[in-house]
């Protein structure tokens, strides 16, 4: 099959969704679920080869029950289930207002940026940071004036920077061991990327927040309240698995909702299949993503990528930029940057054995490449994560997305100006 023709239900969805919601003025009158079945759908008429319905319907199937997008939908369950309980025994309301009492009015962004910056170098997920954080984030922007799309953004973009960075994050153990590196040369690499990036965002929400006109006013504080965050940050700088976090942390709220009165064993239980219900349109996307994905591969248009992307490699330069491009492109079509990276990292090695690359800034460039991508597109788990915790569109989060453009334009600038010098 013709390549660009492989890859034409991922620009359907993309017409669909983005074109619709621009006509229509309103980013959550287009469902993104509708524009995948839409997409699906289309994939299922160009796919050649296969002459019945019920083995595309199997290929379809092969991608939405991959073991990655299952594990995604069972964070997303578990998810739900502790947010909504955390929030029933209130515990939104009383973090909130410990944040509120702690961070001063016109430091609340930096604050929160370098707060989600922290716990996700530390626990090397960004998923799990976006799980702790956007909770109390939206409840912040309940209690002021700040645009909730905008201080969930903040939380998102800190989280990317663990992601990329952490030493038990899995795209830095995936772009390592790909290109034959240790941990600790390629974090010394990426934080000349990561670092000016974070530190000129870091800025910008100070100057931003000097706008902020007053502090917002912090009501009382009960502290048993925290307990179910700080137990689930604790967990997970622990190295805890985030199942096994969130299962905790769901028979702690129901522990701390009896004790206060809060609900009983029946009321925990219906905050459960609420917090549950909440996260059914996430799942059916990841799932119709998973599957969309899969026939996208099994049509060529990842192998299409790949040779597109490395005919015309003339030096160090462009090799550098051609891996940034595969890893970018692949990363899009299957919105998970690990696999990304796993996909790539192969062939990027044979490239920088080709052109004399450090393996360790191309270590750098599959990392920080594929979580650029994974941080922006509406589909990636991140996005619907914090889409879904928030209650907000995943488009209206991207505009205020900084961090992970930031940090963009300075891995772009490294590549040009080749820097840091001792690993170019």
């Amino acid at each position: 099959m013709n390549g660009w023709l492989a890859l034409s239900p991922l620009f359907v969805f993309l017409a669909v969704y983005l074109a619709g919601s621009l006509v229509a003025h309103d980013f959550y009158k287009v469902p993104v679920a509708a524009a995948f079945i839409i997409a699906s759908a289309y994939s299922f008429l160009i796919t050649k080869g296969v002459d019945k319905t019920d083995d595309k319907i199997a290929i379809f199937s092969e991608g939405a029950g991959n073991r990655n997008v299952l594990m995604m939908i069972w964070i997303f369950v578990l998810a739900g289930a502790f947010a909504a309980t955390a929030k029933d025994i209130g515990a939104i309301d009383a973090t909130v207002n410990a944040t509120l009492r702690v961070l001063p009015g016109k430091l609340i962004y930096a604050g929160l940026f370098l707060a989600a910056c922290f716990i996700s170098m530390a626990i090397g997920t960004s998923v799990g940071t976006i799980v702790a954080l956007v909770p109390i984030a939206s409840g912040i922007a309940a209690e002021t004036s700040i645009s909730l799309p905008f201080i969930t953004a903040i939380i998102v973009g800190g989280a990317f920077f663990g992601d990329n960075l952490s030493f038990i994050s899995d795209t830095t153990v995936a772009a390592t061991k790909t290109q034959g590196c240790s941990m600790r040369d390629k974090f010394k690499v990426n934080l000349w990327i990561a670092a000016p990036a974070a530190l000129l965002v870091t800025v910008l929400y100070v100057i931003l927040g000097l706008s902020v006109e007053a502090a917002p006013v912090a009501g009382a504080v009960q502290w048993v309240g925290l307990v179910p965050y700080l137990l689930v940050i604790g967990l997970a700088l622990a190295g805890v698995n985030v199942v096994t976090v969130l299962a905790i942390g769901i028979g702690v709220n129901g522990v701390i909702g009896w004790l206060t009165g809060a609900y009983d064993f029946v009321g925990w239980m219906a905050s459960i299949g609420g917090g549950i219900g909440s996260m059914g349109e996430l799942i059916i996307v990841s799932l119709l993503a998973g599957g969309l994905l899969e026939m996208i591969r099994y049509n060529g248009g990842l192998q299409f990528i790949i040779g597109s992307l490395t005919r015309r490699i003339s030096g160090p330069r462009a090799a550098s930029f051609s891996i940034a491009g595969l890893v970018s492109l692949v990363n899009l079509c299957t919105a998970n940057n690990t696999i990304a990276i796993i996909t790539v990292g192969p062939l990027a090695r044979d490239i920088s054995a080709r052109f004399n690359l450090d393996p360790r800034k191309t270590a750098s460039i599959l990392d920080t490449f594929s979580c650029l991508i994974q941080g922006i597109i509406p589909y990636g788990a991140q996005m619907l994560m914090a889409s879904g915790l928030s209650g907000v569109s995943a488009v209206s989060i991207i505009g205020y997305l900084y961090y992970p453009f930031v940090l963009g334009l300075v891995a772009i600038l490294s590549i040009l100006l080749r820097f840091p010098r001792k690993y170019s």
